[in-house]
């Protein structure tokens, strides 16, 4: 599982439909895997920062090329990079303690 894949699944909550794309259920749509791109794209990013404030996390920039959720950052070439960058650290830092971010993105 790539970042976007683990953002799209875990903070967005698309489930894997086919290997290429994914399926939304709030709008009931596919999202092909092209047509989501954070990294590259800052209106994807976007998406991310508004889910994660959606579950209670405060959204800063410090700069071109730092996000911060919380305390938790990162950095990148540009802003959604580093937006894709902090929100990938969220979900590699539930390994250490699952039940509570867990439980804000569930």
């Amino acid at each position: 599982m790539n970042k976007t894949d683990s953002i799209a699944r875990r903070i967005l909550g698309w489930k894997l439909n086919r290997w290429d794309r994914w399926y939304d259920y709030e709008n009931a749509t596919f999202i092909h895997e092209s047509d989501f791109q954070p990294e590259k794209n800052i209106d994807h990013a976007m998406i991310i920062v508004d889910r994660l404030t959606d579950y209670g996390y405060t959204f800063k920039v410090n700069g071109e090329h730092e996000a911060c959720f919380n305390d938790i950052r990162g950095t990148g070439k540009t802003l959604s990079q580093a937006i894709t960058n902090a929100a990938y650290s969220i979900i590699e830092s539930t390994v250490e303690d699952r039940s509570t971010i867990w439980a804000q993105l569930c």
